[in-house]
C-alpha cells in the first residue's frame, strides 16, 4: 500500500497563514470599534514597564548621571508614558509633553528609556496626518537627542546622532508606507462598492425594460385580439336573429382568432419560461410583414373594411425587428381603428418603401376621438419607433377620423 504525496509547504502553512490573517482582522475592527480600551492597554502596558524600570533602578544602567533625584525620574518615567493614551486623538499635543520631558531627560543625563515611546507618536502621525505635520514631529523628536548630545558628548557626534535618525526615519517610513496600503485598500473597495451599485442599477434597469417589452407584447396580441373577438361577437349577435348563418361564420371566426390570441400567448410565456438558446431556437418566429395580410384578414372579418397600399420596392432584407416592429405598430392602429372609429368606417394601411426608410401610415374614417388617458396603445407605438430610432406622429384627420404615421430608418446595408 502506497502512501499519499505530502503537501507542499505553501499548503501546509495556508491554514495557519488564513488564521492569522482573521485575527488580525478581527483585532483591527476591534480596535476601530472600541479604541478607548486598546488605548488603555498599551499606555497602561508601557507605564507599568516605566515604572519598573524607575523603581528597579534599571534606568542608572544607562544613565549618564545616576544621582538624578527618585522623584524627577518617576516624573520623567510618567510623562514619557502617560501621553501614548491620546496619540492617536492629539498626536501633536502628546509629542509636546513627551519632547518636553525628552529635553529635561536628555539635559540631566537620566537617559530613561521610555523616551523612546516617541516613535509611537511619530507613527501615528505618519499614519493619520499630513507630510507637513509628519516632517514638524521628527523635527521635534530631533530636539532631545540634539540636547544630549550637547550635554553629554561621548565619541563622535555622528555615532550619537546617525542611529537616531536612522530609527526615527525607519519609523516614519513605515507609517506611511502602512498608510498608503490601507488607502490603496480603501480605494479598491469603494471600486467595489460602486460596481457593486452600478450592477444593481444595470439590472433595475434591464428589469424596466424587459417589463416594458413584454408590457408591449402583451397589449399588442391581447387588446387586437380581443377587439377582433369582440366586434366579431357584436356582429354575430345582431345577425343571429336576421341572418342565422352569419351568426355561424362569426361564432367560427371567434374561435379562430381565440386559438390564435392563445397561440401567441403561449409563444410568448414560452419565451420567458425559457432557459438555454436551444429551447427558444425551438419556438415560432415572431410575426413579419408577410403576416399583414392575414392580420388585415382578422380585421375585415371584424366588421372594418381595409384597404391596402404599396409604395417603392421592398428590401429584399428587411431586417426582422424591423418587419416586427411595422407588424405589431400596424396591429395597435387596426385594433384602435375597430375600437374607436365607429361603425360605417373604412380604414387604409399604406407602406411606402424608400432606401433609407420604411414608412406605414394607418388612417381611418371614422369618428374616433383622442387616446384613452392612462392606455397603452400610443406609448408602445412610440416606444417600438424610439429602439429604432424613428419618428411616430398621430392624430386626427383634417377630414374626420385618425392617422398613425410611423417611419423607420434603415440600416445601410439593407438600403439600395
Amino acid at each position: 500500500m502506497t502512501s499519499s504525496p505530502s503537501q507542499p509547504d505553501s499548503e501546509e502553512q495556508e491554514p495557519l497563514s488564513r488564521l492569522l490573517q482573521r485575527t488580525a482582522q478581527r483585532v483591527r475592527a476591534y480596535d476601530r470599534r472600541h479604541p478607548l480600551p486598546w488605548d488603555l492597554s498599551v499606555t497602561g502596558f508601557f507605564v507599568i514597564a516605566a515604572l519598573i524600570d524607575y523603581s528597579g533602578g534599571g534606568w542608572q544602567n544607562i544613565a549618564h548621571n545616576t544621582h538624578v533625584p527618585g522623584n524627577l525620574v518617576l516624573t520623567l518615567s510618567l510623562a514619557l508614558s502617560v501621553p501614548l493614551l491620546w496619540r492617536r486623538t492629539h498626536p501633536m499635543a502628546a509629542l509636546t509633553v513627551m519632547v518636553t520631558a525628552g529635553i529635561v531627560n536628555s539635559a540631566t543625563g537620566a537617559v530613561l528609556q521610555a523616551a523612546l515611546l516617541q516613535l509611537f507618536v511619530v507613527f501615528n502621525v505618519a499614519l493619520r496626518s499630513r507630510i507637513r505635520t509628519l516632517v514638524l514631529c521628527c523635527a521635534m523628536t530631533m530636539v532631545p537627542v540634539l540636547v544630549g548630545v550637547a550635554r553629554y558628548p561621548k565619541g563622535s557626534w555622528d555615532q550619537q546622532v546617525v542611529p537616531q535618525v536612522w530609527a526615527l526615519a525607519l519609523v516614519a517610513v513605515l507609517g506611511l508606507a502602512i498608510r498608503s496600503r490601507q488607502d490603496y485598500t480603501n480605494s479598491l473597495v469603494e471600486r467595489a462598492r460602486q460596481l457593486e451599485v452600478e450592477r444593481d442599477q444595470q439590472a433595475r434597469l434591464a428589469t424596466a425594460a424587459e417589463r416594458s417589452r413584454i408590457a408591449r407584447e402583451m397589449h399588442d396580441i391581447i387588446g387586437h385580439n380581443l377587439s377582433v373577438i369582440t366586434g366579431l361577437a357584436d356582429g354575430g349577435s345582431y345577425a343571429a336573429a336576421r341572418n342565422p348563418e352569419r351568426a355561424g361564420q362569426a361564432l367560427t371566426a371567434i374561435a379562430t382568432t381565440s386559438r390564435q390570441a392563445l397561440t401567441e400567448l403561449r409563444r410568448l410565456l414560452d419565451v420567458l419560461g425559457a432557459e438555454t438558446p436551444a429551447q427558444t431556437a425551438e419556438l415560432t418566429p415572431q410575426p413579419m410583414l408577410t403576416d399583414l395580410d392575414a392580420l388585415i384578414d382578422g380585421v375585415r372579418t371584424a366588421g372594418l373594411p381595409v384597404e391596402v397600399t404599396h409604395h417603392g420596392t421592398e428590401p429584399a432584407d428587411l431586417p426582422p425587428s424591423t418587419q416586427l416592429a411595422l407588424y405589431r405598430i400596424a396591429q395597435e392602429a387596426l385594433t384602435n381603428a375597430l375600437k374607436h372609429a365607429g361603425p360605417q368606417a373604412t380604414a387604409t394601411v399604406d407602406l411606402a418603401h424608400a432606401p433609407d426608410a420604411v414608412t406605414l401610415t394607418v388612417s381611418d374614417t371614422g369618428h374616433g376621438g383622442a387616446p384613452t388617458p392612462g392606455g397603452r396603445g400610443l406609448t408602445g407605438m412610440r416606444e417600438r419607433t424610439s429602439l429604432y430610432d424613428g419618428t411616430l406622429e398621430a392624430g386626427p384627420r383634417p377630414t374626420g377620423g385618425w392617422r398613425v404615421t410611423a417611419r423607420l430608418p434603415l440600416p445601410k446595408d439593407t438600403s439600395r
